[in-house]
């Protein structure tokens, strides 16, 4: 039995006396007063909270995030005790990512849900979509607590990082290093995201873009991860998440404590509502009528109704946990917060936006598995605009993406021109391999730094195409994105080659719907073929893109990898 549960005395001889005189007791209640201690074999509410103890409890079952779980238990206790009917709340700790997929599949038996914010009940409802089955009918009420999104770091390190404003803009720019709890299971670092595109330039949505690929280069699994991390960073760093995070780490007496810093450019706030769940079984039921089930579940709806009016009462209880009210008002006393937390009145938190945000976060983080192929003709020796050499320019744009890339990204590198080795105009240099692993990575980077000493020839292009799409092909790993990014500054130049037509039909034949091989083409310079590019991409459900100046190769690269979901109809 649960919290306050009282276990049947053991049987012995003169219970029938017992039983006998607890009957007559009430026959002196129903003539002395009107009321009565049983009816039908039931407990009379009135008679619920005698200290003699209960025979029969009704009992209410709340899910609640881990973060609200503890306070909201010892707020349940004091309920219980307080209670004129015989009641017992439990409450049942669960991330929300966890309950909102139980929930959408119809398998959770409780009364009411307290999620880390209301976009799981929309993401819930996602889920539910994405199975088939209609969304379970939920109610969602006024939030019992909120918490206000901050950046979290090391309290050694706070002054440093504090010697500049702590901002979002920070961020974006690339200033402030920062941890990014994965959103996907974080309701802080999705509202931080929200938040974080809301100070993004409205004019280049590749800024946002670009932001979250960075974030997403190191991925903690849980905020207590993303606490972990800051103790090892290479540099001073923030940590995005909620004050009540912070207040619970700080809680448990850590080795070093942690600190939060509130966004100078304004905040967001986490609420946590009281979500009502369709009416739950309550247990055996075997025997009861009609009107006994609809009478169980109009009391439990009472109970859960006064439960969330003593949960949101109960700040004392709530602000010692590090929550403010569920307008973000209160005073907290909690070491590394503020008394009176964020200044800037909180933005609204609109529930569409995180989803979509969360969608494009699932596309710019997904695991890769990309042969890089790299356009090494004579041409590539031609000045640009700007007076340094084609291959100058690519070199630094080379090695500014590669660090845009997370180290769940494998990738190899072929150059090419035309007759590199006999008839064979590409020369693989690096197999398809993790950039996780540090030797790989620094033998790419030796790569990009060796090109102009690789560079002659004319333009293979065509040969190329169907030579690297062919061998990602052959390795093909079905739990990645498998592509092929090649960048050229010319057009096909190869007389002794394929021609573009036999190139197309080349690829519709070993197209294979199963182990799709999207080619990404880059153009860069002006003598590019777009049109050529545009077919080819066409056909492999790529994309072509035209980077005619040197600053263009990286904005480009972020819109290579923020489209892959639109492939083929990418506007």
């Amino acid at each position: 039995m649960g919290r306050h549960s009282v276990k049947a005395p053991a049987k012995r001889p003169g219970r029938a006396l017992i039983l006998s005189l607890i009957a007559a007791f009430a026959v002196v209640g129903i003539v002395a007063s009107g009321v009565f201690l049983w009816v039908g074999g039931h407990l009379n509410p009135l008679f619920a909270a005698a200290e003699s103890g209960c025979l029969e409890r009704e009992q209410l079952v709340v899910i609640a995030d881990t973060s609200i779980a503890p306070a909201l238990a010892d707020i349940a206790k004091d309920f219980d005790e307080a209670s004129e009917t015989c009641v017992e709340t439990v409450v049942k700790p669960q991330d929300s990512a966890d309950t909102a997929a139980v929930v959408a599949s119809g398998g959770v038996d409780a009364d009411a849900w307290v999620p880390e914010s209301s976009v799981w009940v929309d993401r819930m409802s996602a889920t539910a979509a994405s199975l088939g089955q209609t969304a379970p009918d939920v109610e969602v009420g006024e939030p019992i607590a909120a918490t206000p999104v901050v950046f979290a770091a090391a309290a050694t390190k706070a002054a440093e990082i504090a010697s500049a404003p702590v901002t979002w803009t920070r961020v974006l720019g690339g200033a402030l290093p920062t941890i990014l709890p994965n959103p996907e299971a974080s309701s802080a670092s999705l509202a931080g995201l929200l938040a974080l595109r809301g100070h993004s330039s409205p004019d280049d949505p590749r800024q946002f873009a670009g932001a979250m690929i960075e974030l997403g280069k190191s991925i903690p699994a849980s905020t207590s991860a993303a606490f972990g991390a800051l103790s090892t960073a290479p540099q001073p760093s923030v940590v995005v998440t909620t004050e009540a995070q912070v207040a619970g780490f700080n809680l448990d007496d850590p080795a070093e404590t942690l600190v939060a810093a509130y966004p100078a450019d304004g905040t967001v706030l986490v609420e946590y509502p009281l979500v009502r769940l369709p009416a739950r079984s309550g247990g055996d039921a075997g025997g009861a009528t009609a009107d006994g089930v609809a009478d169980a579940a109009e009391t439990r709806a009472a109970l859960l109704a006064a439960f969330e009016k003593a949960a949101r009462s109960d700040t004392d209880r709530l602000s010692a946990a590090g929550f403010r009210a569920g307008d973000g008002t209160g005073t907290i006393d909690v070491p590394g917060l503020a008394a009176d937390g964020p200044a800037v009145a909180a933005a609204d938190l609109d529930a569409a936006a995180q989803l979509e945000i969360l969608r494009a976060w699932a596309v710019l983080t997904l695991r890769s598995r990309m042969l890089a192929v790299i356009d090494v003709s004579g041409s590539m020796e031609e000045p640009a605009e700007n007076g340094l050499r084609r291959i100058d320019i690519f070199q630094q744009a080379a090695i500014g993406a590669m660090e845009k890339f997370s180290g769940e990204v494998e990738m190899g590198v072929w150059v090419f021109s035309t007759a590199r080795n006999g008839d064979v105009d590409w020369e693989d240099l690096s197999p398809i391999a993790p950039l996780a692993d540090l030797a790989h990575k620094q033998e790419i980077g030796g790569i990009i730094q060796s090109l102009p000493s690789r560079l002659g020839g004319a333009t293979g292009l065509y040969d190329t195409t169907l030579a690297a799409v062919q061998r990602v092909r052959e390795s093909y790993d079905p739990e990645k994105v498998n592509s092929v990014l090649l960048i050229t500054d010319g057009r096909n130049e190869d007389e002794n080659g394929i021609d573009l037509d036999t190139l197309l039909a080349e690829l519709a034949k070993i197209d294979d719907p199963s182990k799709p091989v999207p080619v990404i083409m880059i153009g860069f310079g002006p003598d590019t073929d777009l049109a050529a590019m545009q077919r080819i991409a066409q056909a492999t459900k790529g994309a072509a893109y035209s980077a005619s100046k040197p600053e263009d190769l990286g904005t480009v690269l972020v819109d290579a990898l923020s489209q892959r979901t639109c492939r083929p109809n990418c506007g």
